[in-house]
């Protein structure tokens, strides 16, 4: 592996050092991340080509395909290289029909986490986060059943570390009482930042915060107003945004997904995008 990390490290407990620019796989299944790749061997080039450029933060889960993600990642980079860390989620199932359906009993967590290992060809999960919410919105009520039957998986060293997904501060609270926490997932953007204060709590918790939909809910107004700062900094809109995530907080860790090596190169050339202060303000008037 390269030694140049995109967007910098950021160090979460002991053994676990991600890049910032991290990589999501979602993309790498069918439309609506439902079946086999279009191209199976532009998939298998994407993820040996993130792994090539630094990357050593992957976002996947047995529900994207289901199972077929997994599996190619398996294909394409197993046996894994070290540093590299896999991050997994579990909380839901798919219906034939690519429905999306909550699947957060305890037993059926622990089962999931089986069926991550199982198809990632692991003997245990780096990280597993769990999905409360949809991707997007987050969930509320107690999630002490759910995270305290994976941290019973975690206590049996098939897990080494815990997070969230779709999840609210209070949420993270009674988490965090049951087992260290390291990771959270929630839709955060330049247009969508109702989590303005979680993205803060996790910078000084020392927890990684990685947002879903970089470019997701724009207004026409407000795609405008990011294309026009975009332009003026010689950039793409989506590199533009990406930079302004990793800029908002240490522990932001983006997981943008492609199924184009193309794609994927623009995505990780936003990590070397410096923005001048003007255009941090431009850009921070937007969701305003």
């Amino acid at each position: 592996m390269t030694t140049r990390t995109p967007g910098g490290t950021v160090t979460l407990a002991e053994n676990l050092t991600l890049s910032r620019m991290g990589y999501g796989a979602m993309q790498l299944a069918g439309p609506e991340a439902f079946g086999p790749p279009k191209d199976h061997d532009e998939a298998v080039a994407v993820l040996r080509t993130a792994v090539e450029m630094g990357i050593t933060h992957i976002d996947t889960s047995d529900f994207y395909g289901p199972a077929s993600v997994n599996e190619l990642i398996k294909e394409a980079l197993h046996p894994y290289p070290a540093g590299l860390h896999i991050v997994t989620k579990v909380g839901a199932r798919r219906g034939a029909n690519a429905s999306w359906k909550a699947a957060l009993e305890p037993e059926d967590l622990k089962a999931q986490v089986r069926e991550n290992l199982q198809h990632l060809g692991l003997d245990v999960l780096d990280v597993v986060n769990l999905r409360v919410g949809s991707a997007m919105g987050t969930g509320d009520g107690s999630i002490a059943a759910q995270f305290g039957a994976l941290a019973e998986l975690r206590e049996q060293g098939l897990i080494r570390h815990l997070g969230l997904s779709g999840v609210s501060s209070a949420q993270l609270t009674e988490a965090q009482a049951i087992a260290p926490v390291v990771t959270v997932q929630n839709l955060y953007n330049l247009a969508n930042r109702q989590d303005d204060a979680l993205v803060a709590r996790c910078a000084e918790d020392g927890i990684a915060f990685a947002p879903f939909f970089p470019l997701g809910g724009f207004t026409r107004l407000q795609s405008d107003e990011l294309d026009s700062v975009a332009a003026r900094l010689g950039a793409s809109p989506q590199q533009t945004a990406l930079a302004w995530l990793l800029q908002r907080s240490e522990t932001m860790t983006p997981i943008p997904g492609t199924s184009s090596v193309a794609h994927l190169r623009e995505n990780v050339a936003a990590a070397d995008l410096a923005l001048p202060q003007d255009a941090v303000k431009e850009l921070d008037a937007i969701a305003g």
